[in-house]
């Protein structure tokens, strides 16, 4: 089968990494818009890095038909603005002597199993958390937000505390997807090159028939 010269490539809203980026994206301007003041920098900086965690994982997928290692760079960029966003959702918490929740807190393990698509999914994860119910959907068979029997939570969080400890549950996930990519990427590279070298191959084999 003839290798392309051009691979297919994009499809990048197909991509795990890009829909949680997207989530963590539409997230952050809900909770800048609600919590951060809109005259401080802070808001503007925490908006740019969710946004860039976004677009960079699209340009990257974009890119990769022509240029592995821009796609890899540009992978590299929306996993370092996430990074950067975590750390902005962790300083609020800590700013404002909320908890940052252990990786293994039910909330956040509720809000990871029931894959959020969109950000009125994870504000109905909210409510359900501050009423005190919250069923991870793909658990115990219960949609998201749901109550269910022993997955009572305590009523004492704020939402702005379980939003932001919500954002980070989702960034976690976000850059992990995004570090397996990056990886891939480097593999496919070492073993297919780039587009230098696939122009190369479809020349040769065009000289030689």
């Amino acid at each position: 089968m003839t290798e392309p010269l051009i691979p297919k490539h994009g499809g990048y809203r197909n991509l795990k990494s890009f829909q949680v980026a997207e989530v963590v994206y539409d997230l952050t301007v809900r909770f800048c818009e609600k919590y951060i003041d809109r005259f401080s920098r802070t808001r503007d900086q925490m908006v740019q890095a969710a946004r860039s965690g976004r677009q960079n994982s699209a340009e990257g997928s974009m890119a990769s038909a022509t240029s592995k290692k821009t796609e890899l760079k540009l992978t590299g960029v929306a996993k370092a603005s996430l990074e950067e966003l975590r750390l902005d959702y962790e300083d609020y918490l800590r700013q404002h002597n909320l908890p940052i929740r252990d990786r293994n807190d039910p909330r956040r393990v509720a809000l990871i199993g029931a894959r959020p698509a969109s950000a009125d999914d994870v504000a109905t994860w909210a409510v359900a958390v501050k009423s005190g119910h919250c069923g991870p959907h793909g658990q115990d068979g219960h949609a998201l937000g749901s109550a269910s029997t022993g997955s009572t939570m305590s009523t004492e969080s704020a939402f702005p505390e379980i939003a932001a400890n919500g954002a980070l549950a989702l960034i976690a996930v976000s850059t992990s997807l995004l570090d397996r990519r990056m990886k891939a990427q480097a593999r496919a590279f070492e073993e297919d090159g780039g587009f230098t070298e696939r122009l190369y191959r479809t020349r040769t084999r065009r000289r030689n028939t």
